[in-house]
C-alpha cells in the first residue's frame, strides 16, 4: 500500500490549491478516506473525510472553503481548497481506513503566506 499526496505549495492568502492522494495497492473503493493536517508544533487534526458511500464531513474551520472528493476508478482522493488563509498552513496527509486497517501518506506542505 502506498498513498502519495501531491499538489501542495506556497500561495498567497485567498488563493486556491487542489491536493491529490493517489493509491497503489489498496482496493480503494473499500476504504473510508480522510485528509488530516499538522501545523508546526500542533497536533494532527482532521480536515475532511469521505466515506465509501461518498458522505462527507468537514472541520468547522474549513467548511464552505474546502471540498473533498474521490474517484475510485483512478484510486485518487482530492481536496479542493479555496480562499486559503495563513492558518491553513500545515502538512496535509491522506488517510485510509477499513476496520482495524489504516494507512497514511507522507504528506504535502501547504503554505499560505504573503
Amino acid at each position: 500500500v502506498h498513498l502519495v499526496e501531491s499538489g501542495g505549495g506556497l500561495v498567497q492568502p485567498g488563493a486556491s490549491l487542489r491536493l491529490s492522494c493517489k493509491d497503489s495497492g489498496l482496493t480503494f473503493s473499500a476504504y473510508n478516506l480522510a485528509w488530516y493536517r499538522q501545523a508546526a508544533g500542533m497536533e494532527r487534526e482532521l480536515v475532511a473525510s469521505i466515506s465509501m458511500a461518498q458522505s462527507t464531513t468537514y472541520a468547522e474551520c474549513v467548511r464552505d472553503r474546502f471540498t473533498v472528493s474521490r474517484d475510485n476508478r483512478q484510486s485518487t482522493m482530492y481536496l479542493q481548497m479555496n480562499n486559503l488563509k495563513p492558518e491553513d498552513t500545515a502538512v496535509y496527509l491522506c488517510h485510509a481506513r477499513r476496520g482495524s486497517r489504516e494507512f497514511w501518506g507522507q504528506g504535502t506542505q501547504v503554505t499560505a503566506s504573503s
